[in-house]
């Protein structure tokens, strides 16, 4: 076996991995990375963030061409769907940015390595490589970024084709006519509007009272008031309990029961030619050999890490997907930076409580911050202003005035707390929001800084004003 020793290994070259050697290699360390892809960028780049977001893009656009675009003075008279151009420009787009991430490592001198990795000891990784030879990377430090991987569901095995994950949910050949998808979190509710989009019935069968467990009811409501306008079918606190074929043509039967059923009631028979099942990931650790080197992970699967991301094993370190926190790139990369910071004996660190969620459908969902449920059941004593996007201009210039913009603050300081925005780019109007919480700023900074006119972000100034004293056009 050969044997080379760098200052840092770093397991998987997803968004977590990736920003953990670059920012390490920035800091003057030596660094490895390897990958049991061929092509660096993990889940998030390959199979996961990138490729939906161009499909969901792209069936928007097409999805506004075939029912608003009319109404604006656009007109089509035999308008069109290749399909199969739709997923060569989603590829397309892939491979740039994969090409991208690998020229950064060579300009920033980082070893790329396609190989899957196991941890022999704390400074050994053993790398298995395509031909079956083996070779051994020693690091003064071990970075596990492995990410997450789907969950199936014991009596939904992925088969790739009618029951599939979400990462096969990006490749159908075809349209399917009817998609089930099981699982009301935001990877079912984005790839079930794709479909949906292109022109199939869509029905998202929960197990939970309320899709979107974690946010605020008026938000939920609001998305799923709209996604119901569009067309899709929503089947909440039910519960799939199997699956059969019937006829000749075999066409799926997914057997669903109300969570309340009481034995012996029949389930109800939801025919379709395809499930999504989009319930869930889990950290993607299995070969790490983690076991013999007794690192500590609990019931669910998750490496636990000490404050500065160490294991039971200080040189070994671990971030993103595979610890706990939530499964977001932006989360992961933001521990790779801080994780490279300590390496180079810097003060890393990320701030959890300001950390946006984004919810990619039409209306577009993003958070930051505690949500009003939250506050509410701690009993925080706070403020809330409130403010359409019916009455902003921008909004109403482009034909999208769904939603609003809610901002939480601290009753006695006017501190923002938190916020929600349902409607156009809100993923890009919460970044505002996130950087005056970061500095610990109030409604009133907000509401007193010279938004720009006509735009979409007058709106969070409008919630401001409401939640500091009034807001002036409502």
């Amino acid at each position: 076996m050969d044997l080379s020793t760098f200052d840092v290994v770093v397991i998987g070259a997803g968004p977590g991995g990736y920003v953990t050697a670059i920012r390490a290699s920035q800091l003057g360390l030596t660094v490895a990375v390897v990958d049991k892809n061929e092509n660096p960028g993990g889940t998030c780049l390959n199979v996961g963030c990138i490729p939906s977001k161009c499909l969901l893009d792209a069936s928007q656009k097409y999805w506004q061409t075939k029912h608003q675009f009319k109404d604006i003075g656009i007109e089509f008279k035999e308008l069109q769907l290749n399909l199969s151009q739709m997923m060569a420009h989603k590829e397309s787009v892939v491979e740039e940015l994969t090409h991208g991430i690998g020229h950064l490592f060579k300009k920033n001198n980082i070893a790329f390595i396609h190989g899957t990795a196991k941890i022999l000891n704390a400074n050994d990784v053993e790398v298995t490589y395509k031909d079956d030879k083996k070779g051994i990377l020693r690091g003064k430090a071990i970075v596990i970024a492995v990410g997450s991987s789907t969950q199936a569901l014991p009596f939904l095995p992925f088969d790739g084709k009618e029951v599939v994950s979400s990462t096969d949910a990006l490749s159908f050949d075809t349209v399917p006519k009817h998609l089930v998808v099981v699982g009301g979190g935001y990877i079912g509710l984005e790839l079930g509007s794709v479909w949906m989009r292109l022109g199939s019935l869509v029905t998202v069968v929960e197990f939970g009272n309320t899709i979107l467990a974690q946010a605020d009811d008026d938000v939920r409501n609001a998305l799923q008031r709209s996604l119901e306008k569009q067309g899709m079918v929503f089947k909440t606190a039910k519960n799939v309990v199997g699956m059969t074929k019937k006829g000749k043509d075999k066409e799926l039967c997914l057997q669903v029961l109300d969570v309340k059923a009481k034995d012996g009631e029949l389930p109800e028979l939801i025919t379709c030619d395809a499930v999504l099942v989009a319930a869930g990931r889990k950290p993607e650790i299995s070969s790490l050999g983690l076991d013999a080197l007794a690192i500590s992970v609990d019931a669910r699967g998750f490496i636990d890490v000490n404050n500065q991301y160490q294991t039971t094993i200080p040189s070994i370190f671990a971030i993103g997907d595979c610890i706990k926190g939530p499964m977001l790139a932006h989360k992961a990369m933001d521990e790779g930076v801080a994780v490279a910071e300590l390496l180079a004996g810097q003060a890393g660190n990320v701030n959890y409580e300001i950390i946006p969620a984004v919810v990619f459908t039409h209306p577009e969902i993003a958070t930051v911050g505690k949500t009003e449920n939250e506050l509410k059941t701690a009993g925080h004593d706070y403020k809330v202003g409130k403010f359409s996007f019916a009455a902003n201009g921008r909004a109403k210039t482009i034909g999208d005035t769904t939603g609003f913009v809610k901002i939480m603050t601290e009753a006695k300081t006017d501190r923002v707390l938190g916020c929600a925005i349902v409607g156009a780019e809100a993923g890009s109007l919460i970044g505002q929001v996130a950087a005056i919480m970061e500095f610990g700023g109030s409604a009133e900074d907000i509401a007193r800084t010279c938004h720009a006119h006509p735009t979409l972000n007058e709106a969070i100034k409008e919630a401001a004003w409401s939640a500091f004293d009034r807001a002036l056009h409502s």
